[in-house]
C-alpha cells in the first residue's frame, strides 16, 4: 500500500536534494545521499516515488549462464513487470559498474509501465538510449554491454544497500540534478515540512542577495530587521 501521497508528491518535487539533506542532517541523519551516482542526463523532470528494490549479489557462473535470462521468474524481469506505478525501481549493484543493472529495453518497459524512476549504484548498458528517454535515471557510469553475467540477480523489494545507503522498501526516493536523497518513510510528513520551511527562507536569502545585501547576518538570519522582514513576508505567504 502507498504512503505517499499525491500531495506529498507535488511538494517533493519542489524541493531540491539539498535541502533534504540538510533537513535530515539536522535530525542526525548524515548518510541519505546515494554515492557515486548521476543522471544520466542533466535537465531531467525531478524524480519522487517510493523504493521497490532489486538486490544482485557477485554471480557465480554455473548458476548464471546466460540462458538465465529466459527463465519468465527471472528477477530482473519480474522486477521490471512488478514495479508499481510511480515508485523507482532502486537497484543494489555492489557499487560495481562492470556488468549492466539494466539496458535501454528494461528501462523503457519500466517507463511505459508508470514507475517513477530507475536508480542503480552500478551502471546501465544502451546509457545513451537511456539519456534520451524523458524518464529519471541514475547511475555510477555506463556498463560494458557483454559483461551481461558478472551479477545475480537475488531478491525483489528486501532492505538493500545502494550507493553506501540503507534503502527500505517504501522510503522515499528524491532525485535531481545533484542525485538521489532517501527518507526514511516514518519522517516523511515532518522532513517535507522542515524543508517547505527551509526552501522559503532560503528562498528570501537568495532574493536579498541578488538585491546586494550581504550575507552577514542574513545567513543565517540575525540580523533584527531582516529577520522581521522576512518573518512579516512569511505570514502573508500561503
Amino acid at each position: 500500500m502507498s504512503t505517499l501521497s499525491n500531495s506529498q508528491r507535488k511538494k517533493l518535487l519542489q524541493i531540491s536534494t539539498a535541502t533534504i539533506a540538510t533537513c535530515l542532517f539536522k535530525r542526525g541523519l548524515r548518510n541519505q545521499f546515494i554515492q557515486h551516482v548521476f543522471p544520466l542526463k542533466k535537465g531531467q523532470p525531478h524524480m519522487v516515488g517510493e523504493a521497490f528494490t532489486l538486490r544482485y549479489i557477485p554471480a557465480r557462473e554455473d548458476l548464471n549462464p546466460l540462458e538465465v535470462f529466459s527463465d519468465p521468474n527471472h528477477p530482473q524481469r519480474v522486477a521490471i513487470e512488478t514495479c508499481p506505478i510511480g515508485s523507482v525501481l532502486v537497484i543494489d549493484s555492489r557499487m560495481n559498474a562492470r556488468a549492466a543493472s539494466a539496458g535501454s529495453i528494461l528501462v523503457t518497459r519500466l517507463m511505459k509501465r508508470g514507475a517513477a524512476g530507475i536508480v542503480t549504484d552500478g551502471g546501465f548498458r544502451d546509457s545513451e538510449e537511456i539519456g534520451r528517454l524523458q524518464f529519471p535515471a541514475y547511475h555510477q557510469r555506463p556498463s560494458a554491454p557483454t559483461n551481461l553475467t558478472l551479477h545475480q540477480a537475488l531478491d525483489i523489494n528486501v532492505p538493500i544497500g545502494c550507493g553506501d545507503v540503507a534503502v527500505f522498501p517504501g522510503d522515499i526516493l528524491v532525485g535531481d540534478a545533484d542525485g538521489v536523497m532517501v527518507i526514511p518513510k516514518e519522517i516523511l510528513e515532518e522532513v517535507i515540512l522542515a524543508c517547505e520551511s527551509m526552501t522559503k527562507y532560503e528562498d528570501f536569502v537568495l532574493q536579498k542577495v541578488k538585491e546586494g545585501s550581504s550575507i552577514i547576518g542574513l545567513y543565517p538570519l540575525t540580523n533584527p530587521d531582516q529577520k522581521q522582514e522576512y518573518f512579516k513576508l512569511t505570514e502573508n505567504t500561503p
